[in-house]
């Protein structure tokens, strides 16, 4: 038999390589990025279109390639940053294994022009699946161009695992903003379909954090600044106000490049401690300077994943730095004990405490009995003390007794304590069958009681309004008759770069549960209209806390952008734990429940309600009928 072991052709081993290390268009955005950081380059620019499936190029005024350097850069392997094996635990560069330019080639249309500054002509190479179709020397600025064009173009069944535009330019943005932020001294634009997305001017490191995440984070951000002989820690801190219900503006770099460590990330969550609520996530961006030699960066493909020798120090740093910027920065609250307008105006702050004053407060039996030594418990037991302030305590106590309803009993709708209102009839295929006109009760702010023909019922308000809201707005949505109400003044909202991309792409969805929102130049939108249930003056909050609450859902294939929209409105506009009920909206509220077609859960899966039959109680109680 003949030998059936053989090499791959260069081609297709590198296609399968390049699987590694580009997966998306952004994963080509963030080694083009990294490569002209490398060239010393001062401004870069990142151009796409089509969410980088048709093109992503990176333009740079680095120091340029010569003509062997441009054709040996598409080599496997090939790299100016290592000489011998020394050198992988010195690496403080972005790029070094030569696998980026080599794996681009490989699944896309290539074409590069590059020049020295000392060169007269610069050098053009145009490369397809690997094989350099052209190459030739051109007039070119002093730096760098490289044109990536129809990504997977050979490999089409790897190109329809791409996901929509949108979603593909999220992830663009993310990466083009982890490099941003790792090099504030550098001009970066993004411009995509031919309009600008960011211009970030060169500067200091807060000025970068400030032009991507907004200027409102501008008074919001705490400075963090430790130095020691083993490591440096800088950066900032958001204010306890800017934590978020998501995992959104963290990030961590360690020699200027962005890591993702739940380890570190731990670390900064244990500083917070006491000071945000537990299932909110600090705000931070931290830069992280250490001896390369103590650090692995090269244990995952996308070098987003590193290695700590001591990763104990580490979080202990980084855990006490937090902290001591939190103290720093007194980020606790505070009593204000300056005198209001209002109370410096009144007659004890204002006017002079006179000697007959004085004399008569001394005197009187009320003074004396807190003023004896270990007298404060003692007051005299007769009308005339402290001037007959103390003679009707207890029939006040009895009067307020007597208002006070007794906890045990319910209050019935249409009894002489309440007024009498028509009930909502029930649906008669409804899980339970529910009186008209019985008692109803509401349970800590957070439960309603309610009698039942077997029993009674014990109703979770949040999620059963939650569950009532999202049957109204499916139905609603479905039919194409949601509700919108104008704004007389149009609201204008600013929003981070990677929350206007994701905006973007819902815009459709919001219109159709009845939102109407324009885009108003780079990361800015303009409200026109919400639907009819949100609250007047609320647009603002409302429309950044659906945008924070759709992200719990991002991962979630099971349901559309529509749907999770529709879950995101319903627990943003329901009723939550907490809130006074009056009887009629108690019952309203039970009664809309078992109209739903599925009363029993929540859209999040929580029980809306448990039942408690007779019979059970019965046996509770050890009694039979």
């Amino acid at each position: 038999m003949s030998d059936i072991i053989q090499l791959l052709p260069d081609n297709i081993a590198n296609q399968i390589a390049a699987g590694e290390v580009i997966q998306r268009p952004s994963s080509a955005v963030k080694e083009l990025l990294e490569n002209a950081v490398d060239a010393g380059a001062t401004k870069i620019k990142l151009i796409v279109n089509d969410a980088g499936k048709a093109l992503v190029q990176v333009i740079d005024n680095g120091k340029g390639m010569s003509e062997t350097d441009a054709r040996m850069a598409f080599e496997r392997h090939a790299t100016s940053k290592i000489r011998n094996i020394d050198d992988l635990f010195r690496i403080k560069t972005m790029g070094f294994r030569g696998e980026a330019l080599a794996s681009i080639a490989a699944v896309a249309q290539v074409e590069l022009k590059t020049k020295r500054a000392d060169d007269e002509l610069g050098t053009f190479i145009e490369i397809e699946n690997s094989k350099v179709i052209k190459q030739e020397a051109c007039a070119a600025p002093e730096g760098t161009s490289i044109s990536m064009k129809n990504l997977f173009f050979n490999v089409p069944a790897r190109r329809n695992f791409l996901k929509t535009n949108a979603a593909e330019m999220r992830q663009i943005v993310d990466e083009f903003i982890r490099v941003a932020m790792a090099f504030p001294d550098i001009l970066f634009t993004l411009t995509s379909n031919g309009q600008e997305v960011f211009h970030l001017e060169a500067g200091t490191g807060k000025q970068r954090i400030v032009q991507i995440l907004g200027n409102s984070y501008n008074a919001k951000l705490v400075s963090v600044s430790e130095e020691t002989d083993y490591m440096n820690i800088a950066g900032v801190i958001g204010k306890p106000e800017t934590a978020r219900k998501t995992r959104g503006d963290q990030y961590f770099f360690v020699n200027n490049r962005f890591i993702k460590s739940a380890y570190l990330n731990h670390a900064v969550n244990n500083a917070f401690d006491g000071i945000i609520p537990k299932d909110s996530f600090p705000s931070y961006v931290l830069y992280i300077d250490v001896d390369p030699s103590q650090v692995d960066i090269n244990v995952h493909p996308t070098k987003q994943e590193i290695k700590f020798e001591d990763e104990k120090i580490m979080y202990a740093f980084v855990q006490a730095a937090v902290k001591h910027a939190l103290a720093q920065f007194s980020i606790a609250p505070s009593l204000d004990f300056s005198l209001n307008a209002d109370i410096q105006g009144l007659d004890a702050v204002s006017k002079p405490f006179t000697s007959d004053q004085q004399f008569a407060a001394a005197s009187s039996n009320l003074y004396k009995t807190f003023s004896q030594k270990n007298q404060a418990h003692f007051i005299e037991p007769n009308n005339k003390s402290g001037s007959g302030e103390l003679k009707h305590w207890k029939e006040f106590y009895a009067a307020a007794e007597q208002e006070i309803p007794s906890v045990g009993k319910f209050q019935e709708i249409g009894s002489s304590a309440t007024p009498v209102f028509e009930s909502v009839p029930f649906m008669e295929d409804a899980v339970l069958q529910i009186p008209d006109y019985k008692a109803c009760y509401q349970l800590h702010q957070t439960y309603i009681v309610v009698e039942s023909n077997d029993g009674y019922i014990l109703v979770h308000q949040q999620f059963a309004h939650e569950r009532i809201l999202f049957e109204q707005y499916i139905a609603a949505a479905t039919s194409q008759q949601v509700p919108t109400q104008k704004s007389l003044f149009p609201i204008t909202l600013e929003l981070t770069g990677t929350d206007a991309v994701l905006l973007t792409e819902l815009l459709p969805d919001m219109q159709a549960i009845g939102y109407h929102i324009e885009p108003f130049g780079q990361n800015s939108f303009v409200i026109q209209g919400t639907p009819a249930d949100v609250i007047s003056g609320d647009e603002k909050h409302a429309v950044e806390m659906l945008i924070e609450q759709f992200k719990h859902y991002s991962s979630d294939v099971k349901f559309s952008k529509r749907e999770k929209l529709i879950r995101c409105m319903a627990r943003q506009q329901c009723i939550k734990t907490g809130k006074t009920l009056s009887i009629l909206e108690m019952s309203t509220l039970v009664a809309s429940l078992f109209t739903c077609n599925t009363p029993n859960v929540s859209p999040g899966g929580n029980p809306t309600y448990l039942e408690f039959k007779e019979n059970y109680l019965t046996k509770m109680f050890g009694r039979e009928r």
